[in-house]
């Protein structure tokens, strides 16, 4: 289906030699957003590694914005992931460069080099996550908030088909959570980017209710009832 963004057919997912995941069988489509839940250790992470490429898919098949899984080597990666966009809990931008610097940063790693076009698609990202005047901020001069705000700007500057966010409202007020989850829905819905967002925050599912999995027990379980 030429919606599917995410497709996992029989997939073993494994850490090393250790087999964290057994026959993973999801697909995730254009637009959906998707929480990804479960115990400190239980797979999530070794998932969403395994639909970024940090970990090599060696059984069952795996498809995640057009690239097949199995196939995937240090060179076809980066193709890959100039589709995706990642949103971590802990931010991970440049200390030493201001906001506009670090999103630059990434579009020149990424191929860029129009210097006009860089400018008009940063001044695009930052508007899309309303920070379009804080472009000349360092990260220290920013609030958790804005930071995570602008973790989400770095990873829409590619237009991406799937966003994987990892805790991203982790280290947030349940304030800024909200924020930073309207945000994560406006941007699913508004341009139908496909979203799949590990949490351990169940104050948010509740309030943002959407379609969960959850890896238990070596398994992941699809549209998991959950108990908030």
């Amino acid at each position: 289906m030429a919606d599917t963004i995410v497709e996992l057919t029989h997939a073993n997912i494994y850490q090393g030699n250790s087999l964290i995941l057994q026959d993973v069988n999801i697909r995730v489509h254009k637009g959906e957003f998707v929480y990804l839940v479960g115990k400190t250790g239980s797979g999530k992470s070794s998932l969403l590694k395994t639909l970024y490429g940090d970990l090599k898919l060696k059984e069952g098949e795996g498809m995640v914005v057009g690239h097949k899984l199995r196939d995937m080597d240090w060179k076809k990666i980066p193709f890959l992931r100039r589709n995706l966009g990642i949103v971590f809990q802990d931010f991970q931008l440049l200390t030493d460069r201001n906001v506009h610097d670090n999103l630059k940063f990434v579009l020149r790693a990424t191929g860029w080099k129009d210097e006009k076009l860089i400018e008009e698609k940063i001044h695009d990202v930052l508007d899309k996550v309303g920070l379009k005047t804080k472009g000349f901020k360092f990260p220290f001069e920013l609030s958790g908030g804005e930071q995570q705000r602008v973790d989400v700007a770095r990873a829409l500057l590619n237009s991406p088909k799937l966003i994987l966010a990892d805790e991203p409202t982790g280290n947030l007020d349940p304030e800024t959570s909200d924020e930073i989850m309207q945000l994560l829905f406006h941007i699913s819905r508004d341009y139908g980017t496909a979203i799949v967002m590990a949490t351990h925050d169940y104050r948010v599912i509740g309030k943002f209710p959407a379609r969960t999995m959850r890896t238990e027990k070596g398994r992941v379980i699809d549209n998991a009832a959950i108990n908030i």
